[in-house]
């Protein structure tokens, strides 16, 4: 499905609870585009576990692939349950509200694992690194905020809808919307704010 919208694959990471597909693409790309690549790993999951399923009849096959299947549709980043909730809020809310919402969701869904899952030695493994990739997102967090405006200011991107936004906070911009600010005597363009974000060589 990346394949098909034109993604750029970077790699791929081998982790204990499954593979991983990173991409190199802009944070601007379409809702639709970006949910129909993630929600392709579920799916494709479902099939190959019910074919092989339909050839072996192994029931602990079964229950072991369905265990992990549910566990990575946990809002937990990066699993891919983290992904469609983060697609989720982007529809609704900011890019930048989206991704602290997602932070602190998984926060709170790893300390909820551990008050409520048996401790094993391959739980604490997926538990360090779950936390070692959402420590990191915690990190990333202003950097990746200065780089989907970057995006929006090196780019060009035509967004059918528009929104018009009653103050001049670049965080309350979203996904999938071009932008109008209000100053509180006229509204200004969305490049207009960014000009006054960024410089004309796109530093910051």
């Amino acid at each position: 499905m990346g394949i098909l919208f034109n993604w750029k694959i970077e790699k791929v990471v081998i982790l204990p609870f499954g593979a991983l597909t990173i991409f190199h693409e802009d944070l601007n790309r379409k809702i639709k585009e970006e949910f129909l690549i993630v929600i392709m790993g579920p799916i494709f999951q479902i099939i190959f576990t019910f074919v092989v399923y339909y050839f072996s009849l192994n029931d602990d096959f079964l229950y072991y692939s369905l265990v992990i299947l549910c566990f990575n549709l946990l809002p937990i980043f990066p699993l891919d349950g983290s992904k469609l909730f983060n697609l989720f809020l982007n529809k609704f809310i900011s890019f930048k509200i989206s991704h602290l919402i997602l932070i602190w969701v998984s926060i709170l869904s790893v300390l909820f694992l551990l008050l409520r899952v048996k401790i094993s030695l391959i739980f604490v493994l997926i538990i360090l690194c779950l936390l070692v990739r959402i420590i990191k997102e915690v990190k990333d967090h202003n950097s990746l905020f200065n780089r989907f405006l970057l995006e929006r200011y090196l780019k060009k991107y035509h967004f059918l809808k528009l929104k018009k936004i009653h103050s001049m906070n670049l965080s309350r911009m979203m996904r999938d919307y071009g932008h109008l600010f209000y100053d509180g005597n006229r509204y200004v363009s969305e490049r207009f704010m960014l000009k006054k974000r960024f410089d004309f060589k796109g530093r910051l």
